[in-house]
Formats: structure tokens, C-alpha cells, sequence
């Protein structure tokens, strides 16, 4: 059992909010700029090759995953040193400020080579953001949960994530749909960044509102906080944070791989924004369900099975589905949705399997430098790679292959990964020796 007090429901609902608007609101970002693409590659990098251009826009893009392992490590450390619920405010003001900053931002016949210069200095702040919030807000979401709701409180982390693209898409498209193509190129694709004032507004305001999570009271009340707390992580659980970045490599590459879904249709396939927006507001929309579906069992049958099939099924079906995607309309939608609903599959469960690696001394560093890592390496440049691949090899299915890559990666660890959901989140140390999560397991092949 776990021995701090349970967060009572209301303050339990108040963190769900918090927290979820905070995600929705980084990831609308993302999914606009997915959407966008290839309105901000012409306003910001005139090119006589469209997919250049295009690569140029999802180079500065990749700018966002450079500094995110540095907003990592310095949230981390204050977040596991003065508590988790002021460094998400602070968060939620930097990401709010830098979003809101790509949309104010003049174009490149206004301000010349200034203006992709202050897109991707734009991009670096809010990667700095976003590598405080991920590993913060899935700490603090998963020290407010019971215990038996662990995998369902970390399901509301991926799949307000993936609402937050999906929301984006949605926005693009009706922007799309009801505005002048002209005023669209000139000016409307601004809206949706601008949003984010009002949005992080509201999301500041919740996170004022919130109590301190528990297991870190009790963990401040017994004087256990460390020092250094990322130090203590590299040096007591390094092994958990290599598992972290084993097992996200998949669901980051995947996650971005369905923004990137809109520039693939336009560029590659030659469908109409109209339809691309379309068919990936389903995919995405897939994925949404099945991160209800999985996060949901992970509670009632544990995490590794479903990570470990969920993964099986992206590692074999995803070229299949990439050639599907080329047959015609109808394959186009079929298999992007069920693309959607893979990923959201093995997304569902894996927020709560990697918070329990980890002791509240050191969770918010611990796991926000290792899934940081994950989404810089493999996720952030997932569009960035699979473009390149697309314009030097010519071959369709290079993202799929790019996935199945990922997925084998990604694979490997799940199938030596130990149950954790019936672990108390207590069973895992704040001792400066040796933790529970880093020992060997009697499970022969097993590490967790």
C-alpha cells in the first residue's frame, strides 16, 4: 500500500484538469504547425523546391528537441527540489509566451532572414518549456492517482496529447475551409498560435489552484529531497532512465509521425489539404479512442502485455498500412485510421509503466531527461527524417520503414520489461543506495 495520504477526489479532479490543459495546449501547437506546414515553409522559406522547403520548416521544427533535454534537466532539478506544482506554472507561462511568439512573428519578405531566425528561437523556448512538462505533469498526475487507477490517470496525459494535435487539426481545417486561400497564406494560419494566451491563461490559473502532490509532501516532510536530485537519478537509476528511452522510442516517432500525416498526403500522395486535414482528424481521432481503450486494461491486465502486442502489430503492420495508404481514397482513410489506432494503443499504457520506474526523490529529473531524450533523438525529427528520406530515396513507403525501425527498438525493451502495475508507488525507494527498480528481478529476461 501506498504510505502517503491519498489526495482527496476534489483535489484529485483539479490536478486531472491542470494538468490535462496544460498538455492540450503544447500539443494544439504541434499539431497547428503539423497542419501548417507548408504555409509556414512559404512564409518563411521561399524555395523554388516545395519539399525543400518543407524541410527547412521541419528543420527549425526539430530546433524545439534540441532544447528540450535542457528544459529537462533544469525543471527537473527544481521540480524535485522546491515541489512539482510552481514549476508547471512556470511552464505554462513559458510555453504559453513562445507559442504565442510564432504567431506574431513577421514573415521573410517583411524581416528577411530575421524571420526564420526568430521562428526557430520561438521553437528553442518552447522545447525548453515542453521538457519541464511531460516528466512533471506525468509525476504529479500519477501521485495524485489511487493506486489501481495509475494506468487510467496516465492515459489522460497521452491522450489529451493527442486531442491537443487533434484539436489543432481541426482548427486548421475549418480556418481552411471558411477563410480566403490569400488571407489563409497572409495571416490566418497566426490564429490558432495566438490562442495559446487565452488557453494558457486558463491553464495558469488551474495550476495556482492546486495542492502539492502528496508523495512529494511526504517525501518534503521527511526531509528526503535531494541535492541533486538528476545526479542521484544518473547515478542510482540510470537503468530505468535507459528503459524510459527504449520504450518511448516508438510511441514518440509514432506520435509525430501522425502530424506529419497532412504534409505526406498533400506532398507525397496529392490529395487536397482539404482531404489530408480530413483523413488525419480520423487517425487521430483512432488514436484517441484506443488510448482510452489500452490505459484503461493496463490497470485491470498490467502494461506489458499490451505494450509488448501493441508494438508486435506497429512493427509488422505499418509498411502493409503505408501501401494501403496509396491505393486510392479509401485506403488513403483506411489505413491511417487504423495507423491512429496502433499508436494510440500502445500510447495508452505507457505513461503510467514509466513513472513507476522511478522514486519521488527523483522522479521529475529521472524521467523527464529520459523521455526527453527520447522525443529529441526519434521523435521531434521524425518529420525531419522521413522528409529527407522521402525527397533522396523517392520510395512512399520510407516512413513506414522508418517506424518499423522504431517499433523493433522499442519492441526489444518491451519484452524484457517487468510488471509494475500492482507495485505501490512507496516500493519504489527514495533510498541513496541501490532501489528496488534497478535490481535484478527473479524473472528470468525481465529488467524494470
Amino acid at each position: 500500500m501506498d504510505n502517503a495520504v491519498p489526495a482527496p477526489s476534489r483535489a484529485r479532479r483539479r490536478a486531472v484538469a491542470a494538468i490535462c490543459i496544460g498538455n492540450f495546449v503544447e500539443w494544439f501547437d504541434f499539431g497547428v504547425y503539423a497542419v501548417f506546414a507548408t504555409i509556414i515553409a512559404q512564409q518563411f522559406f521561399p524555395a523554388e523546391d516545395p519539399l525543400a522547403s518543407l524541410l527547412a520548416t521541419f528543420a527549425v521544427f526539430g530546433v524545439a528537441y534540441v532544447a528540450r533535454p535542457f528544459g529537462a534537466i533544469v525543471f527537473g532539478h527544481f521540480g524535485d527540489r522546491v515541489g512539482r506544482r510552481d514549476v508547471l506554472a512556470v511552464v505554462m507561462v513559458l510555453m504559453a509566451l513562445s507559442t504565442a511568439m510564432i504567431g506574431l512573428t513577421p514573415n521573410y519578405a517583411s524581416i528577411g532572414i530575421a524571420a526564420p531566425v526568430v521562428l526557430a528561437l520561438a521553437r528553442a523556448l518552447q522545447g525548453f518549456s515542453v521538457g519541464g512538462e511531460w516528466g512533471g505533469a506525468a509525476s504529479f498526475l500519477a501521485e495524485h492517482a489511487p493506486p489501481h487507477r495509475r494506468g487510467a490517470y496516465g492515459g489522460l496525459m497521452m491522450g489529451t496529447l493527442m486531442l491537443g494535435i487533434l484539436a489543432g487539426a481541426v482548427c486548421a481545417t475549418l480556418l481552411t475551409l471558411f477563410m480566403p486561400a490569400d488571407a489563409l497564406a497572409s495571416w490566418g494560419w497566426r490564429i490558432p498560435f495566438l490562442l495559446a494566451l487565452p488557453l494558457g491563461a486558463v491553464g495558469l490559473y488551474l495550476r495556482l489552484k492546486l495542492e502539492e502532490s502528496p508523495r512529494f509532501r511526504e517525501v518534503a516532510e521527511s526531509s528526503h529531497v535531494q541535492q541533486a536530485p538528476l545526479v542521484q537519478a544518473l547515478r542510482v537509476h540510470w537503468r530505468a532512465m535507459l528503459r524510459v528511452v527504449g520504450i518511448a522510442v516508438l510511441v514518440t516517432s509514432g506520435t509525430y509521425l501522425l502530424g506529419f500525416l497532412i504534409s505526406y498526403s498533400v506532398q507525397i500522395l496529392r490529395y487536397d489539404l482539404i482531404t489530408a486535414l480530413a483523413v488525419d482528424v480520423a487517425a487521430l481521432a483512432a488514436c484517441v479512442v484506443m488510448i482510452a481503450v489500452t490505459s484503461q486494461l493496463s490497470d485491470r491486465y498490467g502494461r506489458v502485455p499490451l505494450l509488448r502486442w501493441s508494438g508486435v502489430a506497429l512493427l509488422v503492420l505499418v509498411v502493409p498500412l503505408f501501401l494501403l495508404m496509396g491505393q486510392g481514397p479509401a485506403g488513403l482513410v483506411v489505413g491511417q485510421v487504423l495507423l491512429g489506432a496502433a499508436v494510440g494503443s500502445y500510447a495508452g499504457p505507457i505513461t503510467a509503466a514509466v513513472t513507476e520506474l522511478f522514486p519521488t526523490d527523483v522522479r521529475y529529473s529521472g524521467l523527464s531527461l529520459s523521455y526527453s531524450v527520447a522525443t529529441s533523438v526519434f521523435g521531434g525529427t521524425t518529420p525531419l527524417i522521413v522528409t529527407f528520406l522521402l525527397q533522396r530515396t523517392g520510395d512512399p513507403l520510407a516512413p513506414g520503414w522508418f517506424i518499423m525501425a522504431t517499433a523493433a527498438v522499442s519492441v526489444s525493451v518491451a519484452f524484457l520489461w517487468r510488471e509494475t502495475a500492482r507495485d505501490a508507488l512507496a516500493d519504489v525507494s527514495e533510498s541513496p543506495h541501490r532501489a528496488p527498480a534497478d535490481r535484478p528481478v527473479a524473472a528470468e529476461g525481465a529488467i524494470g
